[in-house]
């Protein structure tokens, strides 16, 4: 069997084709390889061999008949933690649902099995997908496979680190601040954050319900296109998914992007680390030879993004997680009266993270204070928004910089959040706009640690963005 680390979908479609393997064979030898290199980051929580192993046989049946195996047929995929598995242990990687196993799959991860995907486990994340490092996760943090001694980046570092590792060909991860993209850039894949409401939030465990996206990691621009496709459309089960069409991603993405014109936000090159910035000043140089117009533009409010971010998403974490109390398919802590058990359960179960964006949400949603913080950090949403809605009216797509600096050593900004909140100040715009956007790799710096551009366009408007990703890709994008 070819070299399972870099499988890609494609080699997989046509290895099943070729008969060099078959799907369950796929299926048996991808789960063992991952748990035989699990340790080394520490990337899964739970695998899901019964679970992969039927979903084989589906698919090698299918082709026996001389059918199509479906968009993902045979494919091995990681989910992360915090989308709902029916049968498989979902922990959000807290130890309130560690021993939670779901009824239902969410609408996703049915999406992928209808495409006959493999899923072979579920990633590690950071506790409720609420931090920026993968190391708020009550099972451990998970390491850099590109540099062990370093974070991969968060909420959904698992997500990223498993398909840069190479122990699945592509992933599920959930953003809500840049949980997608900085950990894709931080390990050197490509991750993409569709337009708020192109994939159902179904079964997905809600952080900030208004914030929330599911979106894919793979190890190239088409694969990412290809997991994307099979999980995007109208659902009923999710009132905010949109009715817009789904584009053909594979077609659109290879149209020639000579004459698109590119915008760069002039305050997303301010406080960059200077390596970083060269990179992505070099993977403009790659977009202006391919025919590109470059032209600098404003996002005048970006600013006041990092306030506006942390008032909504932790008032709607305070919401969201008040469910979690012991009562019913929680953790419970032992208690003389039910007020205590409800305190006892919450204070013994969820990690320090939680507790400091529930007290933060719960502070600026009550009376009093509410029209201070919430409703004031919606109005400069809507600003925010407003910047995008002009610069995208005069350009196809955005190019900016994912993060201010490439990966962190493991326990560098801990103790000190704020510090830790500020490397998705390029990030979180995108999700409050509710517009698509993606990290491309764009190179690595002298330390060898992936540098990720990335890349906004309208809503609904994946198409342009995969077609600029897709042409810098091929045009081998910056050494």
């Amino acid at each position: 069997m070819e070299n399972l680390a870099s499988l890609t979908i494609a080699q997989v479609k046509e290895g099943l084709r070729t008969k060099k393997f078959s799907a369950l064979e796929l299926a048996r030898e991808a789960v063992r390889f991952a748990e035989a290199e699990n340790p080394k980051t520490n990337g899964y929580l739970t695998f899901s061999p019964e679970l992969a192993e039927e979903a084989a046989s589906l698919v090698d049946a299918r082709i026996a008949r001389g059918e199509d195996p479906g968009l993902l047929g045979g494919v091995p995929i990681a989910v992360k933690d915090v989308l709902s598995t029916k049968g498989v242990r979902t922990t959000c990687a807290s130890r309130l649902l560690e021993k939670y196993v779901p009824a239902y799959d969410a609408t996703a991860v049915d999406r992928l099995k209808a495409a006959g995907a493999l899923i072979i486990g579920k990633a590690n994340c950071d506790e409720f997908a609420m931090g920026s490092s993968n190391e708020n996760s009550a099972f451990g943090p998970v390491r850099n496979p590109v540099a062990l001694d370093r974070v991969p980046g968060g909420s959904s570092g698992g997500s990223a680190a498993v398909v840069a590792q190479g122990t699945a060909v592509a992933s599920l991860g959930s953003d809500t601040g840049g949980s997608i993209r900085q950990p894709a850039s931080f390990c050197g894949v490509v991750g993409v954050t569709p337009t708020y409401g192109r994939v159902s939030r179904y079964g997905l465990v809600a952080f900030a319900s208004s914030l929330d996206h599911v979106g894919p990691f793979a190890r190239n621009v088409s694969d990412a296109a290809l997991v994307l496709e099979a999980i995007a459309g109208r659902d009923e089960l999710d009132a905010t998914s949109a009715f817009a069409p789904v584009d053909d991603y594979q077609t659109e993405m290879r149209k020639p992007v000579a004459g698109m014109k590119i915008g760069i936000p002039k305050e997303y090159f301010e406080g960059l680390e200077a390596e970083t910035g060269d990179k992505i000043h070099a993977g403009l140089d790659v977009l202006r030879k391919l025919g590109c117009e470059i032209k600098e533009v404003s996002l005048p409010h970006t600013p006041y993004a990092i306030s506006c971010y942390y008032i909504i998403c932790t008032a709607e974490a305070s919401s969201n997680l008040a469910r979690y109390d012991g009562v019913r398919y929680t953790a419970r802590a032992e208690a003389a009266t039910l007020t205590d058990m409800y305190a006892k359960t919450r204070g013994e179960f969820f990690g320090m993270e939680c507790k400091r964006r529930i007290m933060l949400g719960t502070y600026v949603l009550s009376h009093g204070y509410y029209d201070a913080f919430y409703l004031k950090a919606q109005k400069v949403r809507t600003l925010i928004a407003g910047d995008f809605s002009n610069a995208l009216r005069d350009v196809d797509a955005l190019v900016a910089p994912v993060s201010p600096f490439p990966a962190f050593k493991i326990g560098e900004k801990m103790a000190d959040p704020m510090q830790m909140y500020l490397s998705d100040i390029y990030t979180i715009t995108g999700d409050l706009a509710g517009i698509p956007c993606m990290s491309v790799p764009c190179g690595n710096t002298a330390q060898g640690l992936p540098v990720g551009m990335q890349i906004f366009s309208g809503h609904f408007k994946e198409s342009s963005m995969f077609r600029l990703a897709y042409a810098f890709e091929q045009a081998g994008g910056v050494a």
